[in-house]
């Protein structure tokens, strides 16, 4: 085990670092550059030439990226080209926003999914199940962004139960902020959750038909504990399978999500130093955002191979 971990470890550097250098590389040849933006488009060469020498532009490539990778890995983040407040501040007020977003979104899509495929195995013989299983399709059909549309319509307008857009802010009103974000966790949570339950009911179908379930029924076990017992671990494989999926689909829906709902998070940043060509801003962000992902596919791939040990390599 300490092998296999040790040697995905070193893929997940690997993975790491040769990010990272497309990411500055694929930043470095967009058109225009801070220094445009900071004296405008009238500025002469001269005044051009000497806001990029200082904020270190002329020096070669590999020089600029040693300098940026080292900065980010030391949390020595820098201030931003355009506002020259502290990129770290900036980053943690959004991923304050973001994150949680993100994991709220989790639960609504997990709950959703189990609800879909539990009702969806326990009748996938009848019409009810043909149902279920047209309605999952649907919601895997609808992009987030409508759904947040339809859901500030439905909760917001219609209902008044939610507020639309806005975030008041953790240091102002935790409940305020956690009411602000059931929309905008819902509106990914839909398609996201939908999607999740074809392949639990999928594992779920698969567990009732097998022939330990029936025997742990036929010992005397009831439904839901053989199902608990002799199932859940099936089932927890095919969730795990897909749960990166998942997570990598939640984070780059977070970025239009947040634009629906007026929210202060990394997507909302990440589009500002794009507008802004605020370059260092918007190589952390993707940089931050790719590692997140890398991490959570890492720990998965751990827990996966704890509950299913027969995948180890150990060559």
């Amino acid at each position: 085990m300490i092998r296999y971990l040790y040697r995905h470890f070193i893929y997940l550097l690997i993975s790491f670092i040769f990010s990272s250098v497309i990411i500055f590389a694929l930043v470095d040849i967009l058109p225009g550059s801070p220094a445009e933006v900071i004296l405008g488009t009238q500025a002469d060469r001269a005044s051009l030439a000497a806001l990029n020498k200082k904020l270190g532009f002329d020096h070669p490539f590999y020089w600029q990226y040693w300098h940026w990778i080292t900065g980010l890995l030391t949390l020595h983040l820098g201030n931003s080209y355009i506002s020259g407040q502290s990129l770290g501040a900036e980053i943690a007020s959004s991923a304050a926003v973001t994150f949680p977003l993100v994991a709220m979104s989790m639960l609504f899509a997990f709950v959703i999914a189990v609800v879909l495929a539990v009702l969806g195995g326990l009748s996938y013989r009848n019409k009810f199940g043909t149902l279920i299983l047209a309605l999952s399709q649907i919601g895997v059909s609808v992009p987030g962004f409508v759904a947040g549309m339809l859901l500030i319509v439905l909760l917001g307008v219609k209902l008044e139960l939610l507020p639309t857009t806005g975030f008041p802010g953790w240091s102002s009103s935790v409940s305020g902020s956690l009411e602000s974000l059931i929309m905008p966790s819902l509106s990914l949570a839909i398609a996201e959750g939908c999607f999740l339950s074809r392949y639990i009911r999928t594992a779920f179908i698969e567990v009732l038909n097998s022939n330990y379930y029936r025997t742990a029924l036929a010992k005397g076990l009831t439904p839901a504990r053989a199902l608990w017992r002799h199932g859940r671990r099936n089932i927890t494989v095919e969730v795990l399978t897909v749960f990166g999926i998942q997570v990598i689909a939640l984070i780059v829906g977070a970025v239009i999500v947040e634009s629906v709902f007026s929210l202060p998070g990394m997507g909302t940043l990440l589009i500002t130093s794009i507008n802004n060509r605020d370059l260092l801003l918007l190589r952390d962000i993707c940089l931050i955002l790719i590692g997140i992902v890398l991490v959570i596919n890492y720990l998965i791939d751990i827990v996966y191979h704890i509950i299913d040990p027969r995948g180890f390599d150990y060559v």
